[in-house]
């Protein structure tokens, strides 16, 4: 089966602590709502640490038109997306050797907060030594789950040609879609949970020979995938796209839907691949917020120590939308006591509303 070999990930240059975004939001709300204090609980609850951003505080105090906005927005997936590539070609946690640029058979770019045509896999391949015959694949919309969809799609490409190496790209600045005059209860709850973050994995077939570049003892092999899409939800998360830019839907019934409709779609999933919900001891989700993961919990019967890994990236990174369940990976891949034959589920929810999963299996 299409295996995982290397994740790279490149953090922005502006770290934030979360109390400092606390008095940024009182500062910008408080004016608007009597009872700012008792939204403000939404940053302290969200056990949210400290977050990254590509610009300095002072920068999102001004307005900005959708046009800087975007532009920004190129230049810097461009800038952090080339260096995320080179740590997940180069990584000397997993990999013995570097993966030569031109050996990419499929270049796998996903991304939500900003629009580029060409898109900015071609920016990036000019800027490194990639072949020409490529095939670009630029994904785009998918949100949090974009993430899971683009291991999805590097699977089906190397399992159509078990000779490929596959680039997934997760390019996501999400603070570049901030908007300064949006006093909704979606911008509060969207500006104490959102940040920029942009990760890359490689995965490659069955004919590559993995051992000439991988260090590992064992990697996460993707057994099988599953999309799922909620018919009449498209409410749910998503943007309005306006004049000014891109403005967050965010549902407070995020949480309420997790429990009542995740669990059903995985168990049906797992049983599609002759393997039970209790013989799953990994649990690679995508930490949406702490409610999501309290809510995978309660609707998992899962524990704490199940969740843990994600909840260490939400506290380090926040919602850093597609790019956070690679996050997630590369640490479950840095772990040393994960054993053969494990199992492991990718889970990532996004606008649709929509569930990606993935089986892995350590081998």
């Amino acid at each position: 089966m299409p295996t995982i070999i290397s994740v790279g990930e490149y953090n922005p240059p502006y770290e934030l602590k979360q109390e400092l975004t606390v008095k940024f939001a009182r500062n910008l709300f408080q004016d608007s709502y009597p009872d700012i204090d008792r939204l403000l609980q939404v940053f302290k609850n969200g056990d949210i640490k400290k977050r990254h951003f590509s610009n300095p505080l002072e920068w999102y105090k001004k307005s900005h038109s959708f046009e800087e906005k975007n532009n920004t927005y190129i230049d810097k997936a461009v800038e952090y997306g080339v260096k995320a590539v080179r740590n997940c070609l180069q990584n000397s946690q997993f990999l013995k050797k570097s993966i030569p640029y031109e050996e990419i058979d499929a270049f796998i770019f996903i991304s939500t907060t900003g629009i580029s045509t060409p898109s900015i896999d071609v920016k990036i391949m000019n800027a490194l030594p990639f072949s020409s015959h490529s095939k670009r694949i630029p994904i785009w919309g998918l949100g949090c789950a974009g993430g899971a969809s683009g291991l999805a799609r590097a699977f089906e490409f190397c399992k159509a040609y078990p000779k490929a190496k596959v680039l997934v790209l997760s390019v996501e600045l999400c603070s570049l879609t901030f908007q300064k005059d949006d006093m909704s209860k979606s911008n509060i709850i969207g500006t104490s949970l959102f940040a920029d973050g942009v990760s890359c994995a490689c995965v490659v077939g069955d004919e590559v020979e993995i051992e000439t570049f991988s260090k590992l003892d064992y990697y996460p092999n993707i057994i099988g995938t599953h999309s799922t899409l909620m018919k009449d939800s498209e409410d749910v998360m998503g943007w309005n796209i306006k004049n000014k830019g891109l403005f967050v839907i965010f549902s407070k019934s995020i949480p309420v839907l997790i429990k009542s409709w995740l669990k059903e779609n995985i168990t049906d999933f797992l049983k599609d691949n002759r393997v039970s919900l209790d013989k799953v001891s990994r649990f690679i989700a995508h930490p949406g917020g702490k409610k999501v993961l309290d809510a995978y919990e309660s609707s998992l019967e899962f524990s704490t120590e199940m969740t843990a890994i994600s909840r260490q990236v939400l506290k380090e990174h926040g919602n850093m939308s597609s790019a956070t369940i690679l996050y997630v990976l590369k640490r479950f891949m840095e772990s040393r006591d994960i054993s053969a034959e494990e199992f492991g589920l990718v889970t990532a929810l996004g606008p649709g509303f929509s569930c990606e999963l993935l089986l892995v299996q350590w081998r």
